[in-house]
């Protein structure tokens, strides 16, 4: 190729853990805003928001199901669903190895927990993701579980609300993971056109096919404040446009300015507005 013209520059990250800080070093729960840092008591107790700042700590699916849910309403659907490997997949390791870490590590199925719950009495269906899990990809199984909470959610005649944290669809089943985006697209209408309603919160981060899918079809969407939410990440959108980017890109706050928001809510405050969402949809 001729100097210059035409050459495109690609940045080869390092797969490799980072090593571990010596002489101190950074505690696990240091606030990235302000540099706090707290016990893991003191994060639960704040529902995991920096009380200095206000910078919102990603929280684990099951954790999240606590802070929604009223206690002892969540009752667990579909949760001996597992993915398969039909294409064999093999990267460094097997997909299924993968799989199988993952699941020891986060004590989860896949990358959604789905159920019924009530949030201040008030009945629903509830779909969280968990980022923890293969960074919250949406595979075959996550796709299938969400659905079949749309036609729990249709059936029992109450609201679905969801709650998302991923990096998009699953690269380990090819299109399997692909045919997730129509599959939970197609779900979503039923559910509406039974008359019920889907209440979609997206928190930090909230990308690729999940973001373009069943994350933004809410008939209300909600975000937590500075959570990240476009289809592919300002580092990515930087080297392929070759612009500057504003400082905000693809924030819950520069999404709420362009209309693609119908509120930002700070954690604090998502279950009251979530209970009063359901008895508003739920009314009917």
């Amino acid at each position: 190729m001729s100097s210059g013209q035409g050459r495109v520059d690609v940045e080869i990250e390092s797969k490799r853990a980072q090593e571990p800080p010596t002489g101190g070093g950074d505690h696990p729960n240091t606030c990235p805003g302000c540099g706090s840092h707290y016990r893991d008591d003191e994060l639960t107790q704040t529902l995991r928001v920096c009380p200095q700042c206000g910078h919102h700590f990603p929280v684990r699916a099951r954790e999240r199901v606590e802070q929604l849910a009223d206690p002892g309403s969540f009752a667990e659907e579909d949760g001996d669903l597992r993915s398969a490997d039909p294409l064999e997949f093999f990267d460094l390791r097997p997909y299924t190895e993968r799989l199988a870490e993952a699941e020891l590590a986060t004590g989860l199925g896949d990358a959604i927990v789905c159920g019924r719950a009530e949030i201040d009495a008030a009945e629903c269906r509830l779909a969280v993701m968990d980022f923890a899990f293969m960074g919250g990809s949406m595979g075959s199984v996550v796709g299938e579980k969400f659905a079949r909470a749309c036609d729990s959610a249709a059936a029992a005649g109450v609201p679905l609300v969801s709650v998302t944290a991923s990096g998009g669809a699953r690269m380990q089943e090819g299109i399997l993971a692909l045919m997730q985006l129509p599959k939970t697209i197609c779900a979503i209408e039923e559910l509406q056109d039974s008359g019920g309603a889907l209440l979609s919160v997206l928190t930090h981060p909230t990308t690729g096919g999940v973001l373009a899918s069943y994350a933004s079809l809410g008939d209300v969407v909600l975000a937590e404040p500075g959570a990240l939410m476009s289809f592919a990440g300002p580092r990515v959108v930087a080297q392929t446009t070759r612009e500057k980017l504003p400082d905000d890109f693809g924030l819950a706050e520069s999404n709420y300015r362009y209309g693609h928001l119908d509120a930002i809510v700070p954690r604090g405050e998502l279950r009251p507005v979530l209970a009063r969402l359901l008895r508003l949809f739920g009314s009917g």
